[in-house]
């Protein structure tokens, strides 16, 4: 009897247990909710996420000062790395998501790159440390040219998961400002006044100490399988619609091939009517004889067709995005630079240029935070601005900045006029008239950032989020790569009778106030562009509604949380 009832104690025991069905742990068996996920496997992203904020964000902000002051590199020279250094960055994102979805996992994937992260950050430790590593003084006057780990924490189906989840969110945004801000502050203090050598290496010991302390938990994870990319079957679409362009199209759409279940059918649009090709049935599409099953890469269900199709839909508002990344770059470059020639004493202590960019983070959540409490909170979510009105703000907020910026520079000018030569001493003038064009392109961002990803994410179909996630991305590379064709372009078109361009070897030598005047053109000329994108958009019919997604308003800190959040 004894024996009996322990056995039937087990079963009851065996059926308590809860199990997800979309998820397994370590061993590869389903993943029981109470011994997998939860707050503590939460925290060791959490972890992660804050030190690869502080090394990327240390590194990079500060990276323009390094290239000038150490590497002894030109002004404009300096500017152009950072930025094709930001764009290659985020552009790559679109690779690691690539490797994540189709060979190593979102789990194997963060763990390896954390670890050439840091690998990467211990390099640049040496290469500010070791004699003979950095180049002589340029001379003018002798023309020497100067992702997201594959498990989810909570389960979406439970209440009080769910309700943790969103907590995460919150935490997950405060945590990388935490770390944003720390570098900006104390790891750019470290490297301008202790070593550049201890604070990249700094950088490193963190992203170690993150990577080792996320392997530890990774019998507590729960893990997804991977389900492949989706740029796979974006190039399947174009590949089977390239083939068959001299396929004539059937009188009745019905014959487009469809497999697709009721619940998660698109239903065929007229627009970019050449990829519809791609599901017409031809002979050899179901490769051997009695194959239910057709090559992908040559028959595609109408579905995957409309699937793409609202993806190109949204590449216009997209484009004209860029734009004002291009404006958020100068405040890791030029406005550093501006920073580093003023007087930035507060009393005896000097405060390092980089740090001015903590006016530019603080002008980001000051701004979600007023927008949460006396917008969204007062209205119970129901009365905020769409996403395409986000945006909106955004660009133009943006050239406001950009006029601004402008503006104060001819400030600086007029007091480095009132030398008889150019100053190499510190200007006296007071680096925290800068602040407004740190701050206002930080409102912006807050827009910009909140906007462009909800839409892209809400408009984009089930299949492709994360296609849509890596797109917004693309939107930061190409205004990176926009600011180093700008500064390349006006050093070679703009030098006058003195020889001297826009962008000189040195700052003081510059034009910035008519470079900033040039891009604030620019934003306005694409914000035109933008407002006739945006009227003329058409929300994605699978939502279900003609209304535009943009009336889900996703929060920022949920949004940029939706980079680590694996559901």
């Amino acid at each position: 009897m004894e024996v009996e009832n322990e056995a039937n104690m087990e079963v009851e025991l065996e059926e308590e247990k809860t199990f997800l069905s979309d998820a397994f742990d370590y061993n590869g068996a389903p993943a029981e909710k109470a011994k997998t996920g939860g707050w503590v496997s939460a925290a060791t992203i959490l972890g992660i996420e804050m030190c690869e904020r502080f090394t990327t964000v240390g590194i990079s902000t500060n990276l323009v000062t390094y290239l000038d002051h150490t590497m002894n590199q030109p002004s404009a020279t300096s500017s152009t790395i950072v930025s094709t250094f930001g764009g290659v960055a985020f552009l790559t994102c679109l690779l690691g998501g690539f490797i994540a979805d189709s060979f190593l996992g979102r789990y194997w994937t963060i763990a390896i790159f954390a670890v050439v992260e840091a690998l990467g950050a211990g390099v640049l430790a040496l290469s500010a440390t070791l004699p003979g590593q950095r180049p002589p003084p340029c001379n003018p006057s002798q023309a020497v040219n100067c992702v997201k780990a594959s498990y989810k924490w909570f389960d979406h189906n439970d209440k009080k998961e769910k309700t943790k989840m969103e907590y995460f969110f919150n935490r997950f945004y405060l945590v990388i400002n935490i770390g944003a801000i720390l570098a900006v502050t104390v790891l750019v203090y470290i490297q301008d006044e202790v070593s550049r050598g201890v604070g990249y290496g700094i950088c490193a010991a963190a992203m170690i100490t993150a990577d080792i302390i996320y392997l530890s938990r990774s019998r507590k994870y729960r893990y997804k399988k991977r389900s492949g990319s989706p740029l796979i079957q974006v190039v399947q679409v174009i590949a089977a619609a390239i083939k068959k362009r001299k396929v004539e199209f059937p009188s009745d759409v019905s014959l487009l091939y469809e497999d697709s279940s009721p619940e998660s059918r698109v239903h065929r649009t007229n627009d970019f009517r050449w990829l519809d090709k791609a599901a017409v049935i031809s002979d050899g599409d179901f490769g051997k004889e009695g194959s239910a099953t057709p090559n992908p890469w040559k028959l595609c269900t109408v579905t995957k067709v409309e699937e793409l199709k609202m993806m190109i839909r949204i590449l216009p508002i997209w484009a004209t995005t860029i734009m004002f990344w291009c404006v958020d770059a100068q405040m890791m470059t030029l406005s550093v630079q501006q920073a580093a020639s003023m007087d930035r004493s507060i009393g005896k202590f000097q405060v390092p240029p980089a740090s001015f960019n903590v006016f530019f983070i603080g002008g980001i959540m000051i701004t979600l935070a007023l927008y949460d409490s006396l917008i969204m909170k007062r209205s119970g979510g129901s009365k905020g601005l769409t996403n395409l009105q986000k945006i909106g703000v955004g660009l133009a907020i943006s050239i406001i900045a950009m006029a601004a910026a402008a503006g104060m520079e001819q400030k600086r000018l007029k007091v480095i006029r009132s030398y008889n030569k150019t100053p190499t001493t510190t200007l006296p003038l007071t680096a925290f008239v800068l602040v407004p064009q740190f701050a206002i392109v930080g409102i912006a961002e807050a827009f910009i950032y909140s906007g462009s990803l909800a839409f892209f994410i809400g408009q984009a179909p089930k299949g492709m989020k994360a296609i849509s996630n890596s797109l917004f991305l693309t939107t930061i590379a190409f205004g990176c790569f926009v600011t180093t064709i700008l500064v390349n372009l006006i050093k070679k078109i703009t030098p006058g009778k003195d020889g001297i361009p826009w962008l000189a070897s040195e700052i003081n030598d510059s034009r910035l106030d008519y470079f900033y005047a040039v891009i604030s053109v620019l934003g306005l000329i694409n914000f035109g562009v933008y407002l006739v994108c945006a009227k003329r958009y058409k929300p994605n019919s699978s939502h279900g509604s003609a209304k535009d997604s943009d009336d889900v308003h996703a929060s920022h800190d949920e949004e940029r949380a939706g980079d680590a959040e694996i559901s």
